[in-house]
């Protein structure tokens, strides 16, 4: 896949995981139908001071409230203690204190505690690396509904690194984790559909989830629901939607949206032609590494003047933009 297992997962590790879930989890687009959910406990108010404080970056405070939980044995405060640890939030960064707390979490049940752990086996932190053991605590939160979890234990299948290869069970855990709004899961389940790998071959099925990726924000889903709209596969034709997504792409850094955009501005379809702006993404698009010979001879037949104003166009954008992670 074009994010790295490490790449997909560092994000988590910037906030407290259980934080994470209450703040990040997201509806699917479509829910299937279920009964109704039971009424949520009422919070635990000394929790809440915990997970508060540390939201607000009172680590000290954190610290403090989470380990009078810790010993009432709360695993969602063992769970920050790991994560302060992890961090050097408030305390001393201590892989093996933080192994330790995941741990002691883990056992009592908590997913996110467990998913925790994994990518420490899985890096080598607060311990040898050890990816089997990753793999199972993968397994473990995946089974409790941790949508990040089933997605990297889907990349691995996907992948058959350190686990035997296997599409259909990747599929099966990116629906997991793509019913539960995760936007990378729903960009890879989509690509599974488009090529038929691990799932039947569905170009409309590959559309909806790619635009549902898209609105979360995710930039390749973007680019590929735009071909799609513009093309009219698995979606309805939308030459002028196509246009505007390929543009919020192109600001966003994706030299292939660039390109695009190039080539509609080129051409007048979707939105009005203008060969200033044309040569202006063109020339954003090569300083990313995209070529196109189309275009570049498009732009040796513009006059010195469209070229002059395009290029500086172009220099002024690529001295603010900020490179594509």
């Amino acid at each position: 896949m074009r994010r790295s297992l490490i790449i997909a997962l560092s994000a988590l590790l910037c906030a407290a995981p259980a934080l994470a879930q209450k703040k990040n989890a997201k509806p699917p687009p479509k829910p299937p139908a279920a009964a109704a959910p039971a009424a949520p406990a009422p919070p635990d108010p000394n929790a809440d001071l915990a997970f508060g404080a540390y939201q607000r970056g009172y680590y000290l405070t954190a610290f403090k409230e989470a380990s009078l939980r810790a010993q009432q044995n709360d695993p969602q405060a063992m769970t920050l203690l790991g994560e302060l640890y992890s961090q050097g939030l408030g305390v001393g960064r201590n892989d093996a204190v933080a192994a330790d707390w995941y741990k002691r979490a883990a056992a009592l049940g908590d997913k996110d505690a467990m998913f925790a752990l994994a990518m420490f086996n899985f890096e080598g932190r607060g311990g040898p690396r050890n990816p089997q053991e990753a793999i199972r605590l993968f397994d473990e939160a995946a089974k409790r509904g941790h949508p990040l979890a089933a997605y990297d234990l889907g990349l691995l299948y996907l992948s058959g690194k350190d686990i035997p290869q296997d599409f259909a069970h990747a599929a099966q855990l990116f629906q997991i984790a793509a019913s539960a709004g995760n936007p990378e899961a729903q960009y890879a389940l989509a690509t599974m559909y488009k090529e038929g790998r691990g799932v039947p071959k569905d170009i409309a099925k590959a559309a909806q989830l790619l635009e549902a990726a898209s609105v979360a924000g995710n930039l390749d889903a973007m680019v590929e629901f735009a071909i799609a709209q513009f093309n009219g596969e698995g979606t309805a034709k939308n030459e002028s939607a196509a246009a505007n997504l390929f543009l919020r792409a192109a600001r966003l850094g994706s030299p292939i949206a660039q390109d695009r955009l190039s080539r509609i501005l080129m051409a007048g379809r979707g939105m009005p032609a203008n060969p200033t702006e044309a040569v202006k993404w063109h020339l954003i698009a090569k300083a990313g590494g995209s070529t196109d010979a189309q275009l570049d001879d498009f732009v040796a037949k513009q006059s010195k003047d469209v070229r002059a104003a395009a290029e500086q166009a172009a220099q002024k954008w690529l001295a603010t933009a900020r490179p594509r992670s």
